[in-house]
Order: structure tokens, then sequence, then C-alpha cells
């Protein structure tokens, strides 16, 4: 079993054992790590990347940033009601507000290290060095190495973000408690265990880190380099899946994917209780955005509730490291269900809209651009005597992030990496226009 006296440290990554301090300013560890994740560049980034719907002008839909924050709030409370119906497994020192800060922190960074025009954004890097035409740039890369490339993830880019680039550059990043950051593992592994959707929260240059975490937090290693996930962070994966199933609805409804009457009978599933009652109580609501807000609050409120419980009902398999799946799908069936038609109905009507698409294609488009420029530049640098004017040129604009030629070709696309995954949606498409000779 793991241990939670254990799991809820509050030491910091790159800092001094003992160097932090208690709750300075009426303000835990925890609820430190929140306000550091949020004073962040790459956290007020993500108000302009994308959620679902790229470079869209309606201000009520969600970006990167809205939605973290909601899931946030929705990680906060199942944190708390886990907290209360563990106290009497918890440390002393521990009460159920300190779990909800903890997931609320991890649910804050959670998709920190999304590229511009989100998923979309992952595929294109992935499939740029997939590309026969640019293994020569891979030719002194480890094939660890070319395979993080290959498998650009948001995840292990957002694990890099917090512990390397931001605040202590390369010296603990914002300097997290462990307990935060093993929560935002959603995947505590490297691109060794992928697997075919891509899925890890480590490159090898963080590998180490990972390590360290899983050390610290008394994570039970299953395989080399493959942890069991902290079981908090289970609450941050149920929350971002039970935003984005509701909220991507409202935004479809919001811009005119979806009518309000084929999401009604979806949220009503999902909320149970006497859907007479909340019918009356929908129907009394003076506009669409109301009745959705109504069903949206009920909706979320039940979720949460149903997802606690079920924490504790697999709260042994849990902490032994042997629960698989999320908790979601072994949550009672009505809601389940609900969920389940929520998703599917965003993959058949929002997923595949046609300006969604138009917008997604041209993504590839303006990252193949950037990417072109900026790692062919890195890699003139490292085998040219003398590096072209407009190479050089294109590494000044990376400024701080420009790599230095003595350095491996790994760790300089990494910069490379580091640079354009942190661009928004607008600078991305700015400067490939720029570089491309489009621009005015």
């Amino acid at each position: 079993m793991m241990d939670w006296n254990r799991l809820l440290s509050s030491e910091r990554l790159g800092a001094e054992r003992g160097a932090s301090a208690g709750n300075e300013g009426g303000r835990s560890n925890y609820h430190k790590d929140h306000d550091r994740i949020v004073f962040c560049s790459p956290f007020r980034r993500m108000g302009r990347k994308t959620q679902v719907h790229p470079m869209t002008e309606n201000d009520h839909v969600h970006t990167r940033l809205t939605h973290s924050i909601e899931v946030a709030c929705v990680g906060r409370s199942l944190g708390v009601l886990v907290g209360e119906a563990l106290r009497d497994k918890l440390p002393a020192h521990i009460n159920p507000y300190d779990l909800g800060a903890i997931v609320q922190a991890a649910c804050l960074a959670h998709d920190i290290g999304n590229p511009p025009f989100g998923h979309a954004g992952e595929y294109a890097i992935r499939d740029w060095f997939r590309r026969d035409e640019h293994a020569y740039l891979l030719q002194n890369v480890t094939g660890d190495e070319r395979r993080d490339l290959m498998t650009f993830e948001g995840n292990a880019q957002g694990f890099r973000i917090i512990t390397q680039l931001e605040n202590h550059r390369f010296e603990g990043g914002l300097r997290l408690t462990y307990a935060t950051l093993g929560t935002t593992l959603k995947y505590p592994w490297t691109s060794e265990y992928a697997g075919d959707k891509g899925k890890f929260s480590c490159y090898e240059s963080e590998k180490k880190l990972l390590a360290q975490v899983a050390t610290e937090l008394g994570l039970p290693e299953l395989e080399a380099g493959r942890w069991a996930r902290h079981p908090l962070s289970y609450l941050m994966e149920a929350a971002d899946d039970i935003c984005y199933a509701i909220l991507d609805l409202e935004d479809g409804i919001e811009i005119g994917m979806l009518p309000y009457e084929s999401v009604e009978p979806i949220l009503m599933k999902i909320c149970g209780g006497d859907h007479e009652l909340l019918a009356l109580e929908v129907a009394a609501a003076p506009s669409v955005r109301r009745k959705i807000s109504l069903l949206r609050g009920k909706a979320i409120d039940r979720c949460v509730r149903d997802v606690a419980t079920t924490f504790i009902t697999q709260y042994d398999r849990l902490m032994e490291g042997r629960y698989q799946g999320d908790l979601l799908n072994d949550c009672p069936t009505g809601m389940r269900l609900g969920i389940h038609d929520a998703k599917q109905l965003a993959r058949e009507r929002i997923f595949n809209e046609r300006r969604k698409i138009e917008i997604e294609v041209g993504s590839f488009t303006c990252l193949d651009i950037l990417l072109d420029a900026f790692c062919n530049a890195a890699y003139q640098q490292k085998i040219s005597a003398e590096m072209p004017f407009r190479m050089r040129r294109v590494l000044d604009l990376m400024e701080y992030n420009a790599p230095k030629k003595e350095w491996p070709m790994y760790e300089t696309y990494h910069r490379v990496l580091d640079f354009i995954g942190g661009m928004t949606d607008n600078y991305a498409t700015y400067l490939a226009q720029q570089v491309g000779g489009m621009g005015r």
C-alpha cells in the first residue's frame, strides 16, 4: 500500500529539504503551488491556445485557460470530498482542503504543455519529425531520443515546463511540492511505454526527475521506468473528463454546431434524480444559456459526488497501484452512460465540423514552416563552420531559448520545441507568416 505520509510530501523539487515554510501568510505549501502555476507565463498564454475550436472569435467559447480554471474548480471539490471521507487515514497535519488544493493545482497545470492548435499541433509536430526527408536531422540522436521527438506529447512537455523551464530554469522549475507534481503525472513513464496512443508524461531529458518524484512519493515501480500513478491523479483526470464532456456540448450550442434540443436529454441523464421536477425548472429558465447553465451545474455536481464515492470504493486498488482505467468508467450507470453519450455527440457533430477541420489542416502548414526554419537553423549551427546569415537570424528570434553549437542535437531540438510549443495560436500564425515570407 502507498503511504499518505509520502504521497502528500510538501518538500519541493530543486529546493533544500525542509526549506518549505509552513502555512506562511495563511497559505499552505499546496496553495503556494496553485499560485506559482497561476502566475507563470505558460499558464497565461493558455488564454490564446485552442481547447476545441481554433482561432474562434466567440468570447463565450473555451480556451485552454478557461478550461483549466474550470477543471481546477471541479478537481478542488473532488479533493475535498475525498479528503473528508479519508480523514482517519490521512496524516494528522493534513486536512481535506489540503487534498483539494493539491488536486486543484495539478488541474491548473494539466494542459500547460499543450502546443498551439491543441491536439492538432501535437500531431503536426510528430508528423514533421517522422517524415523521411527529415531523417538526416536525427542522425546523431539515440533511439529513445528520436522516439521522444516523433511522439511529441503535451503531458510530457508540461512536466518539462513545471520542473525545468519556468522560474528556476533547469534548477527545479516552479519548485512545486512533490505531492502536486505526482498528481499532475497522468502517465508516469517515458515514451518507451507510450503505446499506440502515444501517451506519456516524461521525456528522456526529465527521466531522472521522474524517478526522483516517484521515489519521494513512494510510487510503486511496475517496470523499469514505469510507475503506478499517484491516487490523486485519478481525481485530476476525472475533473478534466467531466469538464470537457459537458462543456464541449455547451460550446457546440454557443457557436451553432448543436441544437439545444440534442444536448438537453444527455445532460438530464447525467444529472439523474427527478427528471420531471428538473424539466420544470429548466423550462422556467428564460434563455438557452440559462437552461444550459442550470443543467451544467447540476450535472457537474452529480459527477463530482459519484466520482468521489467511486474513489472510496476503489480505495484499496488505488493505494496498491493496481487500479486500471479511469474512475468515470466505474461510476453508476446513468451518469457513466450520459458522459459516454456526451463524448459521442461531440465526436460526431463537433470534432468533424468543417471550419474546425480547415483550421486544423492549416495549423499543419503553419507548424511545418516554423519547424523547417528553426530545426534546420539549429542543425546548420551544429554542422557549419560559419552559419548562413538567414539561419543565424532565425536563431536570434529564439532569444534566451536559442541552442548553443556545442549542445547535443537532442537538447538543441528540445529548445526549439520549447520555443514553438510555448507559442499561442495567434503568435504561431503570425511568426509563420513572417518567417515564410508572407508577412507584411
